[in-house]
């Protein structure tokens, strides 16, 4: 049993990496002896499990299948180890987090950093990326992400809750001026965020109790996040973003904060997780960790 254990763990790492090269970076080991695994491991199945060549990797339909099991099988090990070592009061496994890329950035690979410093027994796999990772199909334990997801299927915290701002360079004032009132946006250079081929030019904000929204016209969108930042602190354009982002570039003057007589919706940055009967201790531990660190670092509670 041992030793299906870790090949299952081992096609896991594979799926996930994509290649043999990949596969052999995240182990630490050489191609050849991933490449050389792969085929014992085929062999005795008695099927081929990936169709590989010098410039294509894809599962095979048994592959897929294996994979499936594998992903499900490794969960619930981990899960019964977990669950063990919580017993034993010492938090240990591996963590998967997927986050986008500025948040990551900005505001969680330090807090991982530390996690891990005081739970040495915990490794964490921080994934950056602005594709909108699931948690589900990117086999992660937790993705933090703004706003709470659709499905119904995963669990969701809230880990800190923020206004958004409308907000604009001092460069940008001094050639375009400001605007005046929500209205005012249509005849100024705005940034948007694209995501999944939806641009988010409908800017929501609050006229006392009335909500209310501007459909802005983007002079540039972009998928980044940090990009938005950049245009917005180089004097390309308005952009509205959350206050947790720019809070330094506010403090500093590189950023002015436009219309701040109305409030803009807020957003919550929430951490999704699969919904499991017995959730590993490291993973509760973690969502309690970063909860407190980010309130701390920008609500100093």
């Amino acid at each position: 049993m041992p030793d299906e254990i870790s090949d299952l763990r081992f096609f896991c790492i594979l799926a996930a990496a994509g290649s043999i090269a990949g596969c052999a970076r995240a182990m630490g080991l050489s191609p050849a002896a991933m490449s050389r695994r792969l085929s014992t491991m085929e062999a005795r199945l008695g099927t081929r499990l990936v169709t590989r060549t010098s410039r294509h990797f894809a599962l095979t339909a048994e592959g897929q299948r294996l994979h499936e099991h594998a992903v499900r099988i490794m969960q619930e090990v981990e899960e019964a180890e977990a669950e063990l070592t919580a017993r034993a009061g010492i938090p240990r496994g591996l963590l998967r987090v997927g986050v986008p890329s500025e948040i990551g950035r900005k505001m969680l690979a330090g807090v991982v950093a530390a996690f891990v410093e005081q739970y040495p027994e915990v490794t964490v796999q921080l994934t950056l990326s602005d594709a909108g990772l699931d948690v589900i199909d990117d086999g992660l334990d937790i993705a933090i992400r703004p706003g709470r997801p659709p499905d119904q299927e995963v669990m969701t915290t809230s880990l800190i809750n923020s206004r958004r701002v409308v907000c604009a360079s001092p460069d940008y004032r001094d050639r375009k001026g400001l605007p005046a009132t929500p209205h005012d946006l249509l005849k100024h250079d705005c940034i948007c965020l694209i995501r999944r081929q939806r641009i988010f030019n409908e800017w929501v904000y609050f006229d006392g109790k009335a909500r209310k929204e501007v459909q802005v016209t983007p002079r540039l969108a972009t998928s980044s996040s940090e990009v938005v930042h950049d245009w917005a602190v180089s004097g390309r354009g308005i952009a509205l973003k959350v206050l947790w982002d720019i809070a330094d570039d506010l403090k500093c003057g590189r950023l002015i904060e436009c219309l701040s007589t109305y409030r803009w919706e807020d957003v919550t940055l929430c951490a999704v997780y699969p919904s499991r009967t017995h959730l590993p201790s490291r993973t509760r531990l973690f969502l309690d960790f970063v909860r407190k660190e980010l309130r701390q670092a920008y609500f100093g509670t």
